[in-house]
C-alpha cells in the first residue's frame, strides 16, 4: 500500500523552510501533495495562480510532489485524493499548540487520517511567509531564505506597488 502525504498551507509565499520539509517528506513517503488553500478571506501577496506556478516550478524536477490547490476543509480534499498523512512543519514550541489542536480536530474529523510533524532544518525555523513578506517590504535581504524564483517575484511585486 502506497503513502500518500499532504502538506497543507497558504505558501504566501514558499520558503526555503518549506521547500526542506517537503524533500524531506518525498523521501519518507511514496508521494506527497503541497496543497496550496484558497482562503478568500485573507489577502494573500501572490495570487493562488502565482503561488501554485512558483511551487511548481520550484519542485520540477521532484517526480514524487505534487502541487495542487483546495478550498474547504483538509479531511474532505484527503478524502477526496485519498491520502492518509498529514505533514505539518513545527518550527518552535510556539507552534506546538495549535498544530496540535489542528491534528486533533482532523482525527476527530476522520480517524484514518494520520498527523506527522516535521521540524525545518535549524537554519530554517526562524523563518515563516509571514516574516519573508515584512522583512522584504521593508528592504531587507531574503537571499538563501527562499527558493530563487521566489525571491524574483518578490522584487516584482515590491516594485509595482
Amino acid at each position: 500500500m502506497s503513502t500518500l502525504a499532504v502538506y497543507p498551507g497558504s505558501f504566501d509565499p514558499v520558503t526555503n523552510g518549506h521547500v526542506d520539509i517537503i524533500a524531506r517528506g518525498a523521501r519518507l513517503f511514496d508521494r506527497i501533495i503541497v496543497a496550496i488553500l484558497i482562503n478568500a478571506e485573507k489577502a494573500p501577496l501572490f495570487t493562488t495562480d502565482e503561488r501554485v506556478e512558483m511551487a511548481r516550478t520550484v519542485f520540477q524536477d521532484q517526480q514524487k510532489v505534487e502541487i495542487d490547490t483546495f478550498d474547504g476543509l483538509l479531511v474532505d480534499y484527503m478524502e477526496r485524493r485519498q491520502a492518509n498523512v498529514i505533514v505539518r512543519g513545527l518550527r518552535a514550541v510556539s507552534d506546538f499548540e495549535f498544530e496540535f489542536q489542528l491534528a486533533l480536530m482532523n482525527r476527530r474529523l476522520n480517524s484514518n487520517i494520520e498527523t506527522v510533524f516535521m521540524m525545518p532544518a535549524e537554519q530554517y525555523t526562524y523563518i515563516s511567509s509571514r516574516l519573508i513578506k515584512e522583512v522584504f517590504t521593508l528592504g531587507g535581504r531574503v537571499h538563501g531564505l527562499v527558493p530563487e524564483i521566489v525571491e524574483a517575484r518578490l522584487r516584482e511585486k515590491v516594485s509595482i506597488r
